[in-house]
């Protein structure tokens, strides 16, 4: 690869190096630049790149602009003629053609046709921007076979993805083609990765896969089954459960603040002509992306595969032609680099901003760090050193920050924003740094010591010191005595025995929760949310299996698939809905698809007949739902004799008419969450009106205390929404009458150890107190002067 820049060369390199494992990638050597910052092309440079590039199968050279040819012609005069004979300069464009070559080259093919693919390597841009006609078509032979198959991936086949098929398929005697059946395109060489880019097959398309020769059966199978794991593609923010990596994992901090403004200053910036700009821009651009990649190797090493994937995305934003034709277009009206950039990802911030599912509004924050990353590039701003030994005050955290912090120095994070899924949380809640959300536009002076008790949702500017570092030592010996007492039973002090059992979205989660009394919650849409096709029953019944033997035959409880909202379903794509949280969720979806709940339900039945087993429906309103429910369940046949069936109870209409409601069932189940947002009219992830969706919220406990007082007799009630998880709260809940609560894994000693240090009566009087409060931060104020 010959470039007039280092920068850019090492970008390139990144990139391609991406779309190939390791150990099957070819050489690849560099001669660019002068030297590390100086631009520039140098004969003997090239010459030696070439020799360290060269075997007997001959050698590709890739190059820039003009200059870098006259030196690659010139370094064949340098090297060995010998080597000189195997070596083909080629035209192919830099970026678009390293990648196809190393592709095509990583399958073993020749030198000529590894130049072929290289000078194709505009084909997918060219005929997705209709600059170019599209390519001729590889025509199906007679004899040839064929699969149908779905692109699953959210991007479609992009880089990545393509870049799996065509290696999969040239490790096969076979010749593959594509015809995507949605568009009619094709088909196609399924082994040129240029072609595979002219597809252009999106989300949801579906592809015919035709081979022929002596391997075609091996090369279908093999097609079939990379398509089945969404051609090698991770779900978008399919994160694993936060595990502790170095921070303390507690939810209160104290320290010196390290108010961190991110904010990089432009007006030191000169503009210069449209075509500096334009190439300003470019080199800061590949300068992001090779910056990405290596954020993305450490954070590999240091927390993890899946959060490293965060920037892969965000390099992907940076190689998004939709923003890079509005950055040309300012550019060519006069804008400067900054302004172009800065304008072009604010407006894209602002409509991810204007999303109705609030995962999707959180990603904002990436637009915003990409900017910022290219904007420091432009300006020449230095990268602040990652703060340390104190409580970090910051806007809002971005994913890059979250993963360099010393987790061991930093005492906590308080972000201004609210919002618990955005990707600088998780990151950060992933390595056990303490951290609170929603802290707001409080005034944190220069100097000033800080704490924050998330428990308590509060935030304090010059707080009383002592009493914190008190509150931290208790919850360490707190954290410490429940995890040494975690597997003995939840006994109030005079005797009644609440069980406390574990919400789940893996089998991990089950395996590691500790003093589990059995699972109140499985969350099947999270176990198969990685699934682009639906799971078998079989497949199904073997992972409720996993999570039985985990809690030991103890019970479990399976949420039937919990869809809508903010909860997509990869294999079941929903139309678009004006008020999505409003519309069809949960058990409302599978009117239309009755099919994939039957599936679900002969395997809880088979699973029913090995160990102790219950079912729940999801977001119910009507008794008519809950029969139609059951009456999927029972045209499967005689029920297993243990097998216990229930209903989610999440809206108000629910809770209140949960006398007939409940009639002829074994449970219901409290989901705090979407009560809490359905009976205050407030989205928790909206910064306007989050502090107005407070579980405490007396109307919210009022509804609980109804569904208790008015169940059917014999009918069981449970709560597995995060108010169970909330050791003070759970407490609340058992005074409710509450018979059962369900909480996340690490939370589970917690609650246990709270309720074993009251009594029953005790906590029914101080229920009954809280219903009387006239607010959640009332009703707070009780739990924290009776604890």
């Amino acid at each position: 690869m010959v470039s007039h820049s280092r920068a850019l060369a090492d970008a390139a390199l990144g990139l391609a190096a991406e779309m190939v494992a390791e150990d099957n990638r070819p050489v690849i050597a560099v001669a660019a630049g002068l030297d590390e910052t100086t631009f520039g092309t140098d004969a003997a440079a090239v010459a030696e790149a070439i020799a360290a590039a060269d075997s007997p199968d001959g050698v590709l050279v890739l190059l820039d602009l003009g200059s870098a040819v006259l030196s690659a012609e010139l370094a064949l005069e340098f090297v060995d003629p010998e080597i000189a004979e195997r070596v083909v300069l080629s035209s192919a464009p830099l970026v678009e053609g390293l990648v196809a070559a190393v592709v095509t080259a990583s399958t073993g093919a020749s030198l000529q046709a590894v130049a072929d693919e290289a000078k194709r390597g505009l084909l997918g841009k060219q005929d997705h921007l209709g600059d170019v006609p599209t390519p001729s078509a590889t025509v199906a032979t007679d004899n040839e076979q064929s699969v149908e198959v779905l692109v699953s991936n959210e991007h479609g086949l992009h880089a990545r993805p393509a870049a799996r098929l065509v290696a999969l398929v040239n490790s096969f005697d076979a010749s593959v083609t594509l015809t995507d059946l949605d568009t009619g395109r094709g088909p196609i060489d399924a082994g040129s990765l240029s072609m595979v880019a002219t597809l252009n097959a999106q989300q949801g398309h579906r592809l015919r896969v035709g081979a022929s020769g002596p391997q075609a059966d091996e090369a279908l199978d093999a097609v079939r089954v990379l398509a089945e794991q969404a051609f090698g593609d991770l779900p978008a923010g399919a994160l694993p459960q936060p595990v502790l990596r170095g921070g303390s994992g507690l939810d209160v901090a104290i320290g010196p603040a390290i108010v961190w403004d991110t904010a990089i200053d432009l007006s030191t910036y000169q503009r210069a002509d449209a075509a500096t700009e334009a190439s300003n821009s470019e080199t800061a651009r590949t300068a992001a992306i090779a910056e990405l990649a290596q954020v993305q190797r450490e954070t590999t090493a240091r927390v993890g595969a899946a959060e490293a994937g965060i920037f892969e995305a965000q390099a992907a934003l940076l190689a998004d032609p939709a923003q890079l034709r509005e950055i040309t277009a300012a550019i060519d009206r006069g804008a400067s680099a900054p302004e172009a950039w800065s304008q072009t990802l604010d407006d894209l911030a602002k409509t991810v901003e204007s999303l109705d599912d609030p995962y999707q509004r959180e990603r904002a924050q990436d637009v915003r760090s990409v900017r910022d990353r290219v904007l420091r590039l432009l300006t020449g701003t230095e990268s602040a050193e990652p703060p340390a030994d104190g409580v970090l005050v910051v806007r809002e955290l971005d994913a890059a920050t979250a993963a360099i912090l010393d987790a061991e120095r930093i005492a906590g994070i308080a972000i201004r924003a609210t919002g618990t899924t955005g990707h600088g949380v998780i990151v950060a809640r992933s390595r056990g740094i303490p951290l609170i959300t929603g802290i707001g536009d409080v005034q944190v002076p220069l100097g000033s010591v800080v704490a924050f008790d998330a428990r308590a949702n509060s935030f304090m500017v010059d707080p009383d010191e002592e009493a914190f570092r008190t509150t931290i030592r208790e919850r360490t010996a707190e954290r410490e005595q429940a995890l040494a007492t975690a597997d003995h039973p939840a006994v109030t002090t005079d005797g009644r025995v609440v069980p406390v059992m574990a919400n789940v979205g893996s089998v991990q989660d089950a395996r590691d929760a500790r003093g589990a009394d059995g699972s109140g919650l499985v969350r099947t849409e999270v176990l198969f949310g990685d699934r682009r096709t639906a799971p078998t029953t079989a497949e199904q019944a073997e992972v409720f299996r996993k999570i039985a033997a985990a809690f030991e035959g103890k019970p479990i409880t399976i949420r039937t698939w919990d869809i809508g909202g903010d909860k997509p379903l990869p294999f079941l794509p929903q139309a678009a809905e004006a008020n999505p949280f409003l519309g069809e969720r949960g058990l409302r979806v599978f009117r239309h698809r009755p099919e994939l709940l039957r599936d679900q339900l002969q395997a809880v039945r088979e699973v029913a007949l090995e160990t102790p087993v219950q079912v729940m429906f999801p977001m119910v309103t009507t008794a008519e739902e809950v029969a139609w429910g059951i009456e999927i369940l029972d045209a499967l046949g005689p029920q297993p004799a243990g097998l216990k069936v229930g209903i989610m109870v999440e809206v108000p209409a629910a809770a209140l008419r949960i006398d007939s409601l409940a009639l002829g069932l074994d449970f219901v189940s409290i989901g705090t969450n979407d009560l809490t947002q359905y009976t205050t009219a407030a989205d928790r992830t909206n910064t306007a009106v989050a502090a107005l969706a407070d579980g405490l919220d007396p109307a919210v406990l009022l509804l609980i205390d109804h569904v208790v007082r008015h169940v059917p007799t014999g009918v069981h009630v449970a709560v597995c929404g995060d108010l169970a998880s909330d050791p003070s709260a759970a407490a609340l809940l058992v005074g409710l009458g509450v018979h059962e609560l369900s909480a996340v894994g690490p939370q589970i000693p917690l609650v246990k150890a709270r309720i074993r240090r009251i009594s029953f009566e005790y906590a029914r009087h101080t229920a009954a107190e809280a219903l009387t409060q006239s607010s959640a931060a009332d009703v707070r104020y009780l739990l924290g002067a009776v604890s």
